[in-house]
């Protein structure tokens, strides 16, 4: 069992209540996905060993891929791998606008030190390194030409880093970013780090400081993405780790946007091996990898990552991985788990009143509740089990083999289309069309 932290287990069971899946802490109860967990093993070790890679995580609604995406985020920090874990919204994330996705991605970029917003975190350590580097090799820090000396070798890391292709506007902002720390302006450096991550609210005067004029556009964010990459390994991370969570959103746009944003993502995939150390990570239903709508519509992009099954076998190393429904031998595994790290107050009367028998009865209850689905269920199983152990945790007198009375809960919107077996996509103008090929960048 995985070593938790108190405030890890209070997380746990705070996003558990909610219906939410956790941030951290789920190794402690990833049962049945050892398979799928070492593909994507497989896939942070190509990106260790410096390739550019690309995976799309498939599966039903209630087939954890959010789990399975949040569980490689935590494998991959603990690897050495900067993280950014990002959720398509209809509304703020459009990708035949990478500046979009630029901004999305550096606003949650994270480290097992600093979980979100870790761009100035990254460019301080890349900073240091350079000046341990330069007093290794003799040079006085006091000197004082020593901040000339590490401002030259930042630019010279830089170019030889990128290529040379680091856009100019971004070699100018952390060479003021390091000028302006230098000087003990924290806030004026702040803001600059905030316009490299993508901010449109940057006032003019600090975008004065470092010679450069509006926003980082959709043309360049790629370019500005790849420098970031390269600060990342050079503040000593093994590579950065992305994930895009719940592309299927795509298909509830219109048929203008959904089009452009699935060629965005189609670029995107035929760019990835240009960024080495660099692990993409999309998820997606069904619907959105099969139907014309979304990605099968795409003859380029459907062409590279088709899911290929032969019967009940699909390989795990093809571009999509298969993610499976739960089962009732899984549900079972997750209860005990969960009941090992539930922070009790008395463990002897918890595992006494939260027994095996009761865990049997409350997987069987649940799924006949939900028509037999087990694949739909996890969420709701999952609150209706922590709920018992609390009013176990919380009343003296509480017999969960008595006292508990299963009643479906109301369904999500989600649940009650998985059910009733009907796909809900909205519709624009009718029309079930292939997606025509666009460049955007």
């Amino acid at each position: 069992m995985s070593t938790l932290t108190r405030r890890d287990v209070e997380h746990v069971f705070e996003s558990l209540r909610k219906g939410l899946v956790p941030e951290r802490g789920i190794d402690a109860f990833a049962v049945g996905i050892d398979k799928q967990r070492n593909e994507l093993h497989r896939q942070l070790d190509l990106a260790k060993d410096g390739e550019g890679t690309i995976k799309f995580l498939r599966g039903g609604y209630g087939c954890g891929k959010t789990f399975m995406s949040r569980l490689a985020l935590l494998d991959a920090r603990a690897r050495g791998f900067a993280t950014s874990f990002v959720v398509v919204s209809d509304n703020d994330l459009r990708f035949h606008r990478f500046d979009d996705v630029y901004r999305k991605v550096l606003g949650e970029l994270g480290t097992a030190t600093c979980p979100r917003g870790a761009l100035g975190d990254i460019l301080d350590r890349w900073i240091g390194r350079v000046e341990d580097a330069l007093i290794d090799a003799g040079e006085d820090e006091d000197a004082p030409d020593f901040d000339d000396k590490v401002r030259r070798r930042l630019d010279s890391d830089l170019a030889s880093m990128t290529g040379g292709q680091a856009p100019p506007d971004f070699v100018r902002v952390i060479q003021t970013i390091f000028a302006l720390k230098q000087a003990g302006d924290v806030t004026a450096a702040g803001a600059l780090i905030s316009w490299l991550c993508g901010s449109g609210n940057i006032a003019a005067n600090a975008k004065k400081a470092a010679g450069i004029k509006g926003d980082i556009g959709s043309r360049d964010a790629l370019d500005y993405l790849r420098g970031v990459l390269e600060i990342v390994k050079a503040a000593g991370y093994a590579g950065l780790v992305v994930v895009i969570d719940e592309a299927e959103t795509i298909l509830r746009m219109r048929s203008d946007s959904r089009h452009k944003s699935l060629n965005g993502i189609r670029q995107i995939a035929d760019a990835a091996g240009g960024y080495p150390g660099m692990l993409w990570v999309f998820t997606g239903t069904p619907e959105f990898f099969d139907t014309r709508r979304g990605v099968a519509g795409l003859a380029p992009l459907n062409d590279r990552i088709r899911f290929i099954k032969q019967g009940r076998f699909a390989s795990h190393r093809q571009a999509q991985l298969e993610l499976v429904p739960f089962d009732a031998a899984r549900l079972r595994a997750v209860a005990v788990s969960l009941r090992e790290i539930f922070p009790a107050k008395d463990r002897a009367r918890l595992e006494q009143r939260v027994s095996m028998a009761f865990i049997e009865r409350l997987v069987a209850e649940v799924t006949a509740g939900f028509k037999g689905d087990v694949g739909v269920v996890p969420r709701q199983f999952l609150r209706a089990f922590v709920t018992q152990m609390d009013l176990v945790d919380e009343h003296d007198d509480y017999d969960p083999m008595t006292d508990y009375g299963f009643q479906a809960a109301e369904l999500s919107p989600e649940e009650e289309h998985v059910l009733s077996g009907v796909v809900p996509i909205e519709e624009d103008d009718g029309r079930d069309e292939l997606v025509p090929t666009v460049d955007n960048w």
